[in-house]
């Protein structure tokens, strides 16, 4: 018996309007107007991710890094979604790894009206990427069980008076992998390798990730460690009794290093007008301003924007001159290197 035409009709209708849905993702839904990855750490990117929401009324996915996988993880997304890009705009908050990707072609030129008045040296020659609000590795001290005025360099880690005591993240991922990366850069192989010898025979606890390092300082289970400013400051605002060192200060010595936040627009970017939008306002003055007066205190690289009293002017510091370029060329074989040696 045949089925009415009026009922064949509808079906096959139905039938379109599911083939329709599925080809637009879902019927009544919209996808985001730009996709983020975000190392930044979440407290510190969501508020501005919503204010540029509010502002522009464009929806971002953001999606965020984790402590022990920071920067990393989104990387290796980054690359492995190379033949079809998702990400629209990587904030990283550190430097060496987009350069890196940078090199490998993964990054498209963007000249951002927002970065006029940043250095020369956090402007990527090609305009790939761009870098802002940075952090500083600094010792994070209880002061109860140690004196700030005793530390001064990176070589009192391997004093034996604090055998046991001092700690730092393991060099695999973020701002410790960048720190001898930059270190092996700047004084070579040799001193290079040196330097890790050192770590491993001197008793120096290596823990998963900077924040745990500031964990175990604030509660007094390691009398100091190696981490970053944005770390110390949340164990200061806590209450904790912590105090900040920028090592090897003194003249002639290597200088702190000073890690900056960058931003890029991916090569291929599905999204690449509201790509833009949401990367000037990243580099926004306001922004780092923002960054500046957050529990995070990030260290602003133009001398222009207002910083808070207790953050350091990058002008203050002795620095430690980085080669960005050979930076990012080493570090996913300084990674290997490290994993082999600090993994086994």
């Amino acid at each position: 018996m045949h089925k009415p035409d009026s009922l064949r009709s509808l079906r096959w209708l139905a039938g379109l309007l599911a083939l329709v849905c599925g080809a637009l993702g879902a019927c009544g839904s919209k996808g985001p107007d730009v996709v983020l990855y975000c190392a930044l750490d979440q407290m510190f990117a969501e508020t501005l991710v919503k204010e540029f929401e509010r502002e522009t009324g464009l929806v971002v996915r953001a999606e965020y890094d984790v402590e022990a996988a920071k920067t990393v993880g989104l990387v290796k997304r980054i690359r492995e979604e190379r033949s079809r890009p998702r990400c629209d705009v990587f904030w990283n908050n550190e430097l060496a790894h987009t350069v890196a990707l940078a090199n490998d072609g993964l990054l498209a030129s963007y000249d951002s009206p927002s970065a006029a008045g940043i250095p020369a040296d956090f402007r990527d020659p090609q305009q790939r990427w761009t870098a802002f609000a940075a952090r500083a590795r600094v010792f994070i001290v209880n002061t109860t069980l140690a004196d700030p005025a005793q530390l001064t360099s990176l070589e009192d880690l391997f004093d034996p008076k604090w055998r046991g005591k001092v700690c730092m993240a393991r060099p695999l991922t973020g701002t410790t992998l960048t720190h001898l990366t930059a270190l092996y850069a700047a004084e070579g192989d040799a001193k290079g390798d040196e330097f890790v010898r050192r770590i491993e025979e001197s008793g120096v606890n290596l823990v998963q990730s900077n924040g745990q390092v500031m964990r175990l300082v604030r509660e007094g289970q390691m009398a100091w460690g190696l981490t970053d400013t944005d770390d110390f400051n949340v164990a200061l605002n806590g209450g904790h009794p912590v105090a900040q060192v920028f090592p090897d200060q003194a003249p002639g010595a290597r200088g702190a290093l000073l890690i900056p936040n960058s931003v890029a627009l991916l090569a291929d970017a599905p999204h690449p007008e509201a790509a833009r939008k949401l990367i000037d306002f990243i580099l926004s003055r306001e922004v780092e301003e923002k960054l500046a007066f957050a529990e995070g205190a990030q260290i602003p690289v133009r001398a222009d924007v207002k910083r808070p009293p207790h953050v350091k002017s990058a002008a203050d510091l002795s620095l430690m001159r980085v080669d960005w370029a050979r930076v990012g060329a080493d570090i996913e074989r300084r990674m290997t290197q490290f994993k082999e040696r600090f993994l086994q």
